[in-house]
């Protein structure tokens, strides 16, 4: 993804009403279906054998998992009937979902040989980053690790900020995002994702990080969205659904607390 510095109006609709919580919508962390890690004697996949298999999460369409020789991962298509049954597989919902993975990732790649290095023109602050969401539910977010303690998500709004240590627009958010988790911590819960490795986000000792961090190194949710340039924020309301997209500049305390009274319980 490119780096770019853009910014944007808050952009929201006051139409939706989507019987979708937020816990089943975001972050498919270190679980899997919500219930702790599968361990497995052996796995099958093919003509492949894999032993001392950890399955750490799952999608409609794939598990990931560790093993006695490495990382890898399995379409749940490819399984014998009792995973599918665990990992509720759905063979038309897994073939819709991998359609849309296959165009968004042809628009990622794309997007990766336009770089727009350098300050951002008048037109590119108005540009989005991603595809939209907006009065949508929320797209599930996806990551191998937490780096910090698993927020409680519990009735909260959720902003999903991307980022990475080498995006200079990136670093200027950070203490304005510190600020709003400081400010609204009883409403608000923010989460920094970058796609880079574990030991690469910690080695960034400034600007200090004061809300929850976690990595997707695999690019899954970037691909997902079509995400083209960071940063770029998600603000989700308690029920699931995407209330803003943009910079996350943009989300000031005079913003949020519209977006409260707008679409908070």
């Amino acid at each position: 993804m490119t780096n770019s510095c853009k910014s944007a109006p808050v952009r929201h609709w006051h139409d939706a009403s989507w019987p979708l919580t937020l816990l089943n919508a975001l972050l498919a962390f270190a679980t899997v279906g919500g219930a702790a890690e599968v361990r497995l004697a052996t796995l099958k996949v093919g003509a492949d054998v894999y032993t001392n298999v950890t399955i750490n999460s799952a999608t409609a369409t794939d598990i990931y998992f560790s093993h006695s020789r490495g990382m890898g991962n399995a379409k749940l298509k490819n399984l014998g009937p009792e995973l599918q049954k665990k990992f509720h597989f759905d063979a038309t919902k897994a073939a819709q979902t991998e359609k849309e993975q296959a165009a968004a990732n042809d628009l990622y790649v794309i997007s990766l040989t336009r770089p727009k290095p350098g300050n951002p023109s008048a037109s590119e602050l108005e540009e989005l980053s991603a595809k939209s969401f907006l009065n949508q539910p929320a797209p599930v977010i996806e990551g191998e690790k937490w780096l910090s303690e698993r927020p409680d998500l519990t009735d909260k709004f959720v902003l999903i900020d991307f980022w990475a240590t080498s995006c200079a627009p990136c670093r200027r958010s950070i203490p304005a995002l510190n600020a709003l988790q400081e400010q609204f911590k009883d409403r608000l819960v923010v989460i920094g994702l970058s796609d880079e490795t574990e030991e690469v986000v910690r080695e960034m000792s400034e600007p200090k990080i004061a809300y929850s961090l976690a990595i997707d190194t695999r690019h899954r949710t970037a691909s997902a969205i079509g995400l083209s340039r960071i940063p770029h924020a998600l603000l989700v309301d308690p029920k699931g659904i995407v209330r803003y997209e943009g910079h996350p500049a943009a989300l000031d305390a005079g913003a949020m607390n519209k977006l409260f009274a707008d679409f908070g319980q």
